[in-house]
């Protein structure tokens, strides 16, 4: 079993830290979405777009790199983390149609964000990622592993 997880975590990096947990626990390969614009995914049974919540998007990284390497048929999930909203994943889900690949599941989580006039007031969501939600998000990816991928 080959997985993949595209992302982009910025900031305080939120995104990266359940990326992380996951890694612990499973061999996975993280490729983040600035430095590796492009990469055969074709190898990969299993590709994740990760990303923290940007105007209310996936980043403009992730959407770029799942449109220029998704290739079709291929099981997809989300993840994302968030200050105020979840993010609006039409876009890449947009994507994940266009290439014929079946979405299996998204999991967001609370983020530290301190952008914009959040900054004055000291951020929100201070803590998050929490251990509730890092352990949300190795349970979301094992039930993922558990359903599609059992022998």
């Amino acid at each position: 079993m080959k997985v993949a997880i595209a992302y982009y975590s910025s900031h305080h990096g939120n995104t990266k830290k359940l990326l992380d947990a996951i890694k612990e626990l499973y061999d996975i390969k993280l490729i983040d979405a600035v430095e590796c614009r492009e990469t055969d995914l074709s190898e990969y049974d299993l590709i994740g777009f990760a990303s923290g919540t940007y105007f209310s998007k996936f980043s403009k990284a992730v959407i770029e790199f799942a449109r220029n390497n998704l290739p079709s048929g291929k099981r997809v999930f989300l993840i994302n983390t968030y200050g105020l909203n979840r993010a609006n994943t039409k876009e890449v889900e947009r994507i994940i149609k266009e290439r014929s690949c079946r979405l299996l599941g998204t999991y967001g989580c609370r983020g530290f964000d301190t952008f914009g006039p959040l900054k004055l007031i000291g951020g929100i969501a201070k803590g998050h990622p929490d251990q509730n939600d890092v352990k949300g998000a190795i349970e979301f990816f094992m039930r993922i592993m558990e359903i599609n991928f059992q022998n």
